[in-house]
């Protein structure tokens, strides 16, 4: 690890006016700062060209004046910051953390002379920027009614974007539209095609203790933050002192460098203590056999969660060679209309057919982890109340993963109905996330907060949710959906997205995919817990050949390297094993089909055997989802791959070193 420190003090009497910009380490991105009337801007340029035009910041306060006019700068301070931290877990095993940064210390010049830092942050990659709120002579907490805080985008700019403040959260197909086509506010990250061919991504890291940033356009056209409210209309009542979330713009040339932007996580802090115990999951579930109908989440004959079903799926959990099982609908609250039960859910109970005892045991006995479910309906009150009980009742029973969900629209509190993206709301994920940690419990968080981050500081922060996955599939999921999400939602972090569901032509849940696609996801998209979703019979005995592509694919990577794409068309990507010398190589397409080359120069010296699995000639997602063809060669780092991706299809290929 290599840190540099470069510090300019401005000391001396306070400046009503001034103006600096800010250059990232290659010189290539800046950030220009003005003080002008008493009110501080900024604007964000790449190879001098302004992306981000002269956008205002400030704080709207419930019981007092803005935090936004009349404002004097009383000292700036300038620093450089490098150095290259190695990951628990993820997407690279090394990130440099490489940035120039300026805080300026403001204040009001009349009034209540009220005070605040604003933190900049320049990468090679973007901007970070936020607020910093010490405590104050008159006062010692705050109600946040709103930020000021503008994205003064070209309004030309397209957009990908889905809406905000919906039941389903997250869970929603994204739209391209013009920037001043967007109605409503919209979720982050917001990612945009500029006029000027540059790509940018509009997101928040590091959220505790806050209400979420959604965006919408203000008077004047520009984007502004729209922090979630809490149900009496505050976003966030805070004690000083207080830091907001980091506002993030990422920066690239094109889309798919966007995607290997690690800003989210270099803006968090590194873990406080010992996270040895945190190791990524592969594991199967008692889940689809729910969604084809032939297990019921209910107690009754089709009960799914029984304990003969458990014990069957961990011998097939061994034969297969996957390490984990989460059961679902083994405690007392699945009954009748679940989502209506959340107030009851006991998460210390299991039924009467399941006897966690027993199968908790067999699974120790077969090497298999168990992994645990919690399905609160986001009746956080309820769940709250017993959250400490259970996750020591997991804990007992050796259960170190646990899988929690909060599938209602709302967060329910004491009555009240808030948005799980509130600060109620990301409070409760947080206390969640603490607890677990204390117990030593890994989560793979369902109906989510959007991620910021979290998971530097907190590695047993796996995976989440937070898009529409394959559970939407049957009719509300497309092929260009997978071509969008590595541009937008996996900015955030990873995705549980429930891949590998390799009997794509079920009637009840017929895919919008074709077989060669669903292995390419465990590629695409990244999660520390990738779930083999399918049951077993299928892996077993219909697609074994497809199957081996599952069992062989790594959850953890040592180096990740986009190769091609376009956001909402395709994407390809290479990873590198972080256990091995091998390397994987997936890629997806929308509706259309279309043949890429692939150079394999990223290879080191020496042979490949590149196992491939790819669509058939005749291949379609829609008439023809079964045709594969798999086939295994030699090749160097001299050589290319030219692979067709059929409409709705996919491909993935390992590279297994001599």
């Amino acid at each position: 690890m290599f840190r540099f420190f470069r510090w300019l003090f401005h000391l001396g009497k306070p400046l009503l006016e001034y103006s600096n910009t800010i250059d990232s380490p290659d010189g290539r991105t800046a950030c220009s700062l003005e003080l002008k009337n008493g009110q501080i801007m900024y604007s964000v340029l790449k190879d001098k060209k302004v992306l981000v035009k002269e956008s205002h910041l400030g704080m709207a306060l419930r019981g007092d004046e803005p935090l936004y006019n009349g404002l004097i700068l009383v000292r700036a301070v300038i620093k450089g910051f490098d150095e290259t931290w190695e990951t628990k877990w993820g997407e690279e095993r090394y990130i440099r953390n490489n940035y120039s940064e300026i805080a300026l210390y403001l204040s009001e010049s009349g009034g209540k002379k009220r005070l605040f830092t604003l933190r900049v942050r320049v990468f090679n990659e973007g901007v970070a920027f936020r607020y910093e709120i010490p405590p104050q002579p008159e006062f010692q907490r705050l109600v946040v009614q709103d930020e000021l805080t503008e994205f003064n985008v070209d309004s030309n700019s397209y957009a990908w974007h889905i809406p905000a403040y919906q039941p389903d959260r997250y869970e929603y197909n994204y739209n391209r539209d013009a920037v001043y086509m967007l109605e409503g506010s919209v979720h982050t990250p917001l990612t945009l095609e500029h006029p000027t061919g540059y790509f940018l991504s509009i997101h928040e890291a590091a959220l505790y203790n806050y209400g979420s940033m959604t965006l919408k356009l203000n008077q004047r056209g520009a984007l502004v933050s729209d922090i979630t409210p809490l149900s009496d209309g505050a976003r966030a009542y805070v004690e000083l002192p207080f830091n907001t979330p980091w506002r993030v713009i990422m920066v690239a040339d094109n889309a798919t460098e966007l995607t290997t932007n690690r800003m989210i996580l270099n803006l968090n802090d590194p873990p406080k203590e010992d996270f040895s115990w945190v190791k990524p999951l592969k594991f199967m579930g008692i889940w689809w056999a729910m969604y084809v109908g032939e297990y019921t989440w209910a107690e009754g004959e089709r009960h799914g969660a029984t304990t003969k079903h458990a014990e069957e799926y961990i011998d097939a959990c061994k034969r297969l060679g996957i390490e984990g099982l989460l059961v679902e609908g083994w405690n007392k609250g699945w009954n009748g209309d679940w989502l209506s039960n959340g107030p009851t859910n006991d998460f210390t109970h299991a039924t009467p057919d399941f006897d966690l005892d027993k199968v908790a045991s067999y699974a120790m006995d077969k090497g298999i982890k168990l992994v645990g479910h919690h399905e609160t309906v986001g009746y956080i009150d309820n769940y709250e109340k017993q959250l400490e009980e259970a996750y020591k009742y997991y804990a007992d029973h050796n259960i170190m993963y646990v899988k929690p969900g909060y599938a209602g629209a709302w967060m329910t509190v004491q009555g009240r109905r808030e948005f799980h993206h509130s600060q109620v709301g990301v409070r409760h994920y947080q206390k969640a996330l603490e607890l677990a940690t204390k117990y030593h419990i890994c989560l793979d968080v369902h109906e989510p907060i959007k991620g910021t981050g979290l998971e530097r500081t907190w590695p047993n922060l796996l995976t989440r949710e937070g898009a529409r996955g394959q559970e939407y599939e049957g009719g509300a999921l497309f092929p260009s959906h997978a071509t969008i999400l590595p541009y937008t939602r996996l900015l955030s972090g990873g995705m549980d997205y429930t891949s590998g569901i390799l009997d794509v032509g079920n009637s009840v849940k017929r895919m919008a995919t074709t077989l060669a696609r669903q292995i390419a996801y465990y590629v695409t998209i990244f999660s520390a817990m990738q779930m083999a979703s399918d049951r077993p019979k299928i892996y077993e005995e219909v697609h074994p050949d497809v199957y081996k592509f599952i069992r062989d694919v790594p959850v953890s990577w040592d180096r990740t390297l986009p190769i091609l794409g376009q956001i909402g068309q395709y994407y390809v990507v290479a990873r590198k094993d972080r256990e091995s010398e091998d390397w994987y190589i997936g890629g997806v397409t929308n509706e259309e089909g279309r043949r890429v080359r692939i150079t394999l120069e990223f290879l080191d010296d020496g042979a490949y055997t590149a196992e491939i699995y790819r669509d058939g000639p005749d291949a379609h997602y829609r008439e023809n989802q079964l045709s594969i063809e798999i086939e295994s060669r030699d090749v160097t780092k001299n050589d290319y791959m030219d692979i067709y991706m059929a409409p709705g299809g996919g491909f993935a290929v390992r590279l297994k070193k001599h």
